[in-house]
């Protein structure tokens, strides 16, 4: 079997486990990413997985496990610290009709975030290389996300400017991070810690999702 079908074969069963119902075009984005990623990855270092055969469960089994969370909280998304593009652009490609902003620093990562949305025509993806707290975007978004981004008091405190009070925040963490919890801003709580199995990934994984209060 070549790799691609191998992955091919371990996306559509995990994604089954996660109950995450996979398009035929979905699925075929999906993988047209993860080559994508592969091969940017040689040269951008845009993930610390080196072994293309970790990376279906580690970013796309990963990115699709927090889906049926991601679709109770409204259709303008942002992607903090995106990296090489997680969970924003599987995200994106699993809900077309809502907008996802991937926002990062990294000019490498961005430009490979960017050459993502064109060669799969990904139109509700935009990329912005930018400091987070330097970005001022129009509206406030629905939802935050990030994905091993930084501590829960940085991650609230640095895009406190992006959301309201109707935004919620989503941590995608590895294991139950008590002592970041017990750091959050004051105006911040969390609503609810969601544990995560991944098909595939053997650590623990949580789902922090926060809201402001005030």
């Amino acid at each position: 079997m070549s790799m691609t079908a191998r992955h091919a074969q371990e996306l559509t069963q995990g994604a089954k486990k996660l109950n995450v119902n996979l398009s035929q075009q979905q699925q075929e984005l999906l993988l047209q990413y993860l080559g994508l990623l592969i091969k940017w990855n040689k040269a951008y270092n845009l993930t610390a997985v080196r072994n293309p055969n970790e990376m279906v469960s580690r970013h796309l089994l990963d990115s699709l496990s927090v889906v049926e969370y991601v679709d109770l909280y409204g259709d303008n998304w942002l992607d903090v610290g995106s990296g090489g593009g997680m969970p924003g652009v599987p995200l994106a490609i699993m809900f077309p009709e809502r907008r996802f902003t991937l926002l990062d620093s990294n000019g490498k990562k961005t430009r490979f975030l960017t050459q993502v949305k064109l060669e799969l025509k990904l139109d509700n993806l935009e990329v912005i290389h930018s400091r987070v707290e330097d970005y001022t975007p129009q509206q406030a978004f629905t939802g935050i996300i990030s994905r091993a981004f930084s501590a829960l008091a940085d991650f609230t405190q640095w895009t406190r400017h992006l959301g309201d009070l109707n935004t919620k925040w989503l941590a995608m963490k590895g294991v139950h991070p008590d002592d970041e919890l017990q750091a959050l801003p004051e105006d911040f709580r969390l609503e609810s810690c969601q544990i995560l199995k991944v098909p595939g990934c053997q650590g623990q994984r949580h789902l922090l999702i926060l809201q402001r209060h005030s």
